[in-house]
């Protein structure tokens, strides 16, 4: 399994040095003036009040992450899906856990998912502390359990100075861990893109192809109905069409009007995290390009034909690889 290996971008925290936000302000404008002004910034990471941010407790969940020792039999870690080096996600249709067993569904990256609402593709984690504890006790993922996880750090010196020192008093518990792992996932946000620049002044940093994908994004494709905000996602849930039986958002809430429905993904860092939708069935973004021109392939979904030409496509698939900034690499940690 390859994994980047390079220095991590500073990230945006909330409450983080202004220095840090006016520095990102100079890159992007050219000048030096209040960061993270546009429509489209994205802004200073949320952190819950239960959990605020500390380098160490960061450092700590960074271990957790790359640490194969939390799945059953020490094959599987949280970055074997989700892989700095592919996006932050696994370059397959599935995620893959411990024994080579297929997941139901494709790998999300973990990028930007900071700011999403709730976690997974159907949202059934409310936060990313609850959604770290779903793959260690899922018997495809990481065929574990919490309380074994707990036993396993336990017998770590290492880690049980580490837990000390971020907890004091508390150490390793099952609610430290996910803590600890999702503090680390707050870190990973985008890096500016040429779209970043283009929105702030910069009438080069985008093709000419991706600013009229651009127009077309917002306009005639209508893709900026569910693709807005700063991640470009509504952080909604939509049938879009997609024919593989999978319930989706009402295996979660039981309610029919989410019935096949899924989470807007974000648009940022598109071009990184192949292959697409919650099947990984599309290989590349102009399959989807077709997808949705098309207006999915079950009938009564939400999405109708859109009439795009070739040139159309592919002026989209421009715009999205304008929505990709560098890509966010970190340290392999040193476990205990």
């Amino acid at each position: 399994m390859k994994l980047a290996s390079t220095p991590s971008t500073p990230r945006r925290r909330a409450g983080g040095p202004a220095a840090v936000l006016a520095a990102a302000a100079l890159a992007i404008t050219g000048f030096a003036g209040p960061a993270l002004a546009g429509p489209f910034d994205l802004k200073p990471v949320p952190y819950p009040a239960d959990n605020a941010y500390s380098p160490i407790k960061a450092e700590l969940g960074k271990k957790l992450y790359f640490d194969p020792r939390l799945s059953s039999d020490g094959s599987v870690s949280c970055a074997s899906c989700h892989n700095p080096a592919l996006g932050w996600s696994n370059d397959q249709p599935r995620g893959i856990g411990v024994k080579g067993q297929l997941g139901g569904r494709n790998s999300p990256t973990v990028i930007n998912s900071a700011y999403n609402p709730q976690q997974f593709w159907d949202g059934r984690a409310a936060s990313l502390e609850e959604q770290a504890k779903g793959p260690i006790g899922n018997p495809v993922e990481m065929g574990s359990s919490l309380d074994q996880a707990v036993k396993t750090l336990k017998g770590i010196p290492g880690y049980v100075q580490a837990f000390d020192a971020v907890f004091p008093k508390e150490g390793i518990t099952a609610d430290n861990i996910v803590k600890a792992i999702a503090t680390y996932e707050r870190e990973i946000v985008s890096n500016p893109a040429p779209f970043d620049a283009f929105q702030h002044g910069d009438k080069t940093a985008m093709s000419e192809s991706a600013q009229r994908g651009w127009d077309l994004f917002r306009g005639k494709a209508q893709c900026i109905s569910c693709h807005n905000g700063p991640t470009f996602s509504d952080g909604r849930y939509h049938d879009i069409g997609i024919d593989d039986g999978d319930e989706g958002r009402f295996a979660v809430t039981k309610k029919d009007r989410d019935h096949f429905k899924f989470k807007t993904p974000t648009l940022r860092d598109v071009a990184l995290t192949a292959p697409y939708m919650h099947t990984g069935h599309d290989p590349d973004l102009m399959t989807v390009m077709k997808f949705y021109n098309k207006g999915g392939d079950r009938k009564g979904n939400e999405l109708k034909p859109l009439g795009l030409k070739d040139q159309d496509l592919e002026d989209l698939v421009a715009f999205m690889h304008a929505l990709t900034g560098a890509p966010i690499v970190t340290t392999l940690p040193q476990l205990p």
